[in-house]
């Protein structure tokens, strides 16, 4: 078992970045991707392989022109080396200033790394913008050095390199967006440090999904392994995360994503996280008994909760058109999902009561959520498996499920999975426990399937074969031989494990 913090997958992003590296022309990359996701620590890890080239950080704060340059000049005393180098900064007052400062180490062969560029958006800082789209013109025939510029707020970044009324536009030589660590690269994770309870790694996702500096938190309170005991491990990680005085993440949620947004959609995610989905029509009549600002309000806050933060999703059964009044939404982000459902009241009260009866009730109300989260894992499980041939289902659409009614008071099929290659279609049921899986349930989840395949949608699936496949985190051996009746399929996450990370 490892008993130290290592660095797990992003293998094609390091290729890319290897690749801008040694290209041997002066570059402008932008990465960006969600806060803690591991920007600064890929291109790090990248670098550490390169000991020729000289490397500057530096971090912008949200602040205005003084306090931006006294970061540079902060982080350049902390890390330059060469005395001549480190006298480039000492008369740097203004942004004209730094980007000459810039200019200069391009032009020593040095790569500047400037994490949080997407706060030149603001309008403080944006001026300069246009210092910089003039020493990037310069430099993009050189053969030397180079600029990469992270950013954590996606539409920002992009408003700062790609609207055509940017200074930046079209300056950009290369493109990244990190993702979550896959499955893959989690059972790695998982392996290496001998986290080996299924419904453990559900718990686990389910709050941090693939987020790499969370799991590390975990790691580093040495909580990460959790023992034999699967709801000790539960308490001790929400008490030891979350918590406790020297809990590093108390206060995560609202120092990054509520920070972010300013308080202006805080009652629509309220909603949404207590509902774990919920349709326009639901959200809108929760959103109007808060006394809120109406239809149009609400529609101009969901468009910008889902095309500019990311942070909610519009999702859509099988077959439905875009516009479908069936769509239902819901928070994307685990991590906020779990804090604003789960968490966040509970560490407000653990102010005024022992610890353990407000963590306890976070952990119930976690258990509750996991049940929309168990669906997610698999969905995307599926889809992973299907993308890089290890699977036992091959796919030629995302995995979606059905439900006829948006409230989901009718038809509800957990996940519907095609192949239209083969004409195959998987109808999936998910649950938390093999226990859940009754004579009863079962005779639901088949009537579901009848019915659907009565439906509009479900005829365009005449001819096809059809397959039911039930999903949960452990099937003992029991449990197999029950359910495995009537050329069912189960599958829990220890068969995707295998399928996806055999070690």
């Amino acid at each position: 078992m490892q008993k130290s913090w290592g660095f797990y997958g992003r293998n094609a992003d390091l290729s890319e970045i290897d690749r801008i590296l040694d290209s041997g022309r002066w570059f402008f990359c932008a990465i960006s991707g969600r806060r803690r996701i591991g920007k600064t620590t890929l291109i790090h890890q990248a670098l550490r392989k390169r000991p020729d080239l000289d490397r500057f950080y530096v971090q912008i704060p949200d602040s205005d022109e003084r306090g931006v340059v006294q970061a540079f000049q902060d982080a350049f005393e902390d890390q330059a080396s060469a005395r001549e180098l480190v006298e480039i900064f000492q008369d740097v007052l203004t942004f004209s200033d730094l980007s000459d400062a810039i200019e200069t180490l391009s032009q020593f062969g040095w790569v500047v790394i400037i994490d949080e560029f997407q706060y030149f958006h603001r309008q403080a800082l944006s001026p300069f913008t246009s210092l910089l789209q003039a020493k990037v013109d310069r430099l993009r025939d050189t053969e030397k050095g180079g600029i990469f510029v992270l950013g954590s707020i996606h539409t920002e970044l992009t408003a700062v390199l790609e609207d055509r009324s940017s200074p930046l536009f079209n300056r950009v030589t290369h493109r990244l967006h990190l993702n979550h660590w896959d499955f893959e690269t989690l059972f790695e994770m998982f392996a290496r440090h001998g986290v080996i309870n299924s419904h453990h790694w559900l718990f686990l996702w389910g709050l941090f999904e693939g987020v790499p500096k969370f799991y590390r938190d975990v790691f580093e309170r040495g909580l990460l392994e959790g023992g034999d005991d699967i709801a000790v491990a539960r308490r001790d990680t929400l008490r030891g995360l979350f918590f406790e005085g020297s809990s590093p993440l108390r206060d995560e949620a609202t120092n990054w994503f509520l920070r972010e947004l300013r308080g202006r959609y805080d009652s629509i995610l309220q909603i949404l996280a207590r509902a774990g989905t919920c349709s326009h029509a639901q959200l809108k009549a929760e959103y109007d008994r808060a006394g809120s600002g109406g239809e149009k309000q609400l529609g101009g806050y969901l468009a910008a909760l889902i095309d500019r933060y990311g942070i909610v999703e519009k999702l859509h059964p099988v077959f439905a058109t875009k516009g479908s009044r069936k769509a239902r939404y819901v928070i994307t982000d685990n991590f906020l999902s779990a804090w604003l459902k789960a968490i966040g009241r509970n560490v407000s009260m653990a102010r005024v009561q022992p610890i353990e009866q407000p963590a306890a009730r976070a952990d119930k109300a976690l258990m509750s959520l996991e049940g929309f989260v168990f669906e997610k894992m698999i969905r995307l499980l599926l889809e992973e498996c299907s993308r890089k041939g290890k699977g036992d289902f091959s796919l030629t659409d995302l995995v979606r499920g059905y439900w006829n009614r948006a409230d989901g008071s009718d038809i509800e099929i957990d996940i519907v999975a095609l192949n239209e290659d083969d004409r195959i279609v998987r109808f999936g049921s998910c649950k938390r426990s093999a226990d859940q899986f009754t004579g009863d349930s079962l005779a639901a989840f088949q009537d579901h399937v009848n019915r659907f395949l009565r439906t509009k949608e479900g005829r365009r699936l005449t001819g096809w074969t059809a397959e039911q496949a039930l999903y949960c985190p452990a099937f003992a051996d029991d449990d197999r031989r029950r359910l495995c009746r009537d050329g069912r399929v189960l599958r829990d996450l220890n068969d995707f494990k295998q399928m996806l990370y055999p070690n």
